[in-house]
């Protein structure tokens, strides 16, 4: 095998996923995984700096992208709907790079450890566009809770997207994701 496989990645990534939902998060070492994906545990560390990264490789850069993508947005009538319009393209765009098993989220929602990893991740999603808007021009005070809200419904999108097992369109995710927000506000 080559020593650096474009394929081992992934092959790590499945076989965690497999370990995970066969032993638990807590109960699987780096060792298994790496053993599982045919490679050595130090080879491990060339690809995914601890256990938890298996599952979250990437997501440092979704806060910027969705930075970016709020600031190049066309100005809608509502920051929420400008930060929505964002994230209809960032989202796209993820959904092209994650798999979208139930599994990975089943595994996340067992641990503590995964879970508060999962809330950073949409904390600093939040915190992005946050910025974004006000970078923008959006006062502070309209700004956060558009960003909040936009983060929670970007959320409901994926799972929605998620439960579709990767069939539905996320634009329609996010637009059904909207509409439920909008009508639990009526």
């Amino acid at each position: 095998m080559a020593r650096w496989d474009p394929g081992t990645a992934d092959r790590l990534r499945k076989a965690a996923l497999e370990l995970f939902a066969e032993h638990g998060y807590d109960a699987v070492t780096i060792t298994q995984i790496a053993e599982r994906a045919g490679i050595t545990r130090r080879s491990y560390f060339r690809y995914f700096p601890d256990k938890r990264e298996v599952l979250f490789a990437g997501a440092e850069q979704l806060p910027p992208a969705v930075a970016e993508a709020v600031l190049a947005a066309e100005e809608a009538e509502s920051p929420l709907r400008t930060a929505l319009a964002a994230l209809v393209e960032v989202g796209t765009q993820v959904t092209r790079l994650v798999d979208p098993s139930p599994e990975r989220r089943a595994v996340i929602a067992s641990s503590d450890e995964l879970r508060e990893r999962e809330r950073s991740k949409g904390a600093a999603i939040t915190a992005a566009i946050q910025d974004a808007l006000e970078h923008r021009g959006t006062p502070p005070e309209l700004a956060k809770p558009a960003a909040q809200v936009a983060a929670i419904i970007l959320g409901d999108a994926f799972d929605r997207w998620i439960d579709s097992a990767g069939k539905r369109d996320f634009p329609a995710c996010l637009e059904m994701a909207a509409a439920t927000f909008r009508e639990a506000c009526a």
